[in-house]
């Protein structure tokens, strides 16, 4: 049975939150590191992506998937300054399901890399780049062995849910996702059913959530409550809010392993075996 690991390069949501009272939960923005095997897959390009492709390139030639839960600035604003897409020896194949029909992946780019925003265009990068999109709902086959489902989230702008799935185990990022109120979500629970591990949004508790709906995001509790109609076996609360700080966490990693056993607040640098 080939080994799978997860690893955290950013936690955050919205931005990037530096400074001592962030440091043991870190305060990069989302990327998640998933070694299938051999195979690499990463799961969105936030600020966490920055040293997560320094550590690759001066580790190896590279051959990634990197899969986009959407195209907000807090999950791409890493790609500008991800080493190996300026490599002309690596391969990336770059995913998103949110972007079709009124726009694709190399137009979104283009947006985010050209003046005034940014110095350089997409032109700058000297890597093999594989733009593909496709629509949420769709299950895409990324390599041999391995399938990625995938599903609309309830966010401004949509968003995409993944299950990828190898070798009998399974993994789960549901992140930018809104619950609703009175009900839980079809998408995310047939997306998670019996997951080993589900990354899910919590930028919210409940309480918090109440005065924000219509801003795209869940709580740790309605994770909690999806795992368990669910079967997931693990939770790991993702997304941040940057005006949560490591005593804020803190006690939501307390609260959430007393709710529900196998529950972990993600942190920057973690490290999971599947």
């Amino acid at each position: 049975m080939a080994d799978i690991s997860v690893r955290f390069w950013g936690v955050r949501g919205s931005i990037a939150c530096p400074g001592p009272e962030f440091a043991r939960y870190g305060g990069n923005t989302a990327c998640v590191e998933v070694r299938c095997g051999d195979r690499l897959v990463i799961f969105d390009g936030g600020t966490g992506l920055r040293p997560l492709g320094n550590a690759l390139a001066a580790a190896a030639t590279v051959d990634t998937d990197i899969f986009l839960s959407h195209f907000h600035i807090d999950h791409v604003c890493g790609l500008p300054f991800f080493a190996p897409l300026f490599g002309s020896e690596n391969r990336l194949r770059l995913w998103a399901g949110n972007l079709l029909p009124e726009r694709g992946i190399a137009q979104a780019l283009h947006m985010l890399m050209d003046d005034p925003l940014f110095p350089t265009g997409i032109e700058s990068f000297k890597a093999g780049l594989d733009l593909r999109d496709f629509r949420a709902g769709e299950t895409l086959t990324p390599h041999a062995g391995m399938t990625v489902r995938t599903a609309p989230l309830h966010h401004p702008g949509r968003a995409t849910g993944y299950r990828l799935d190898f070798d009998g185990r399974s993994v789960a990022y549901v992140t930018d996702t809104e619950h609703w109120p009175d009900r839980l979500d079809k998408n995310v629970l047939n997306l998670v059913a019996g997951a080993d591990l589900m990354i899910y949004d919590g930028n919210y508790t409940d309480a918090e959530w109440s005065s924000r709906v219509g801003w795209g995001h869940s709580s740790w509790q309605e994770g909690v409550r999806l795992a368990a109609m669910a079967d997931v076996r693990k939770v790991a609360i993702f997304h941040h809010d940057p005006d949560h700080d490591d005593s804020f966490l803190d006690r939501v990693a307390t609260e959430a392993a007393a709710t529900r056993s196998g529950t972990i607040v993600a942190a920057e640098g973690m490290t999971l075996a599947i």
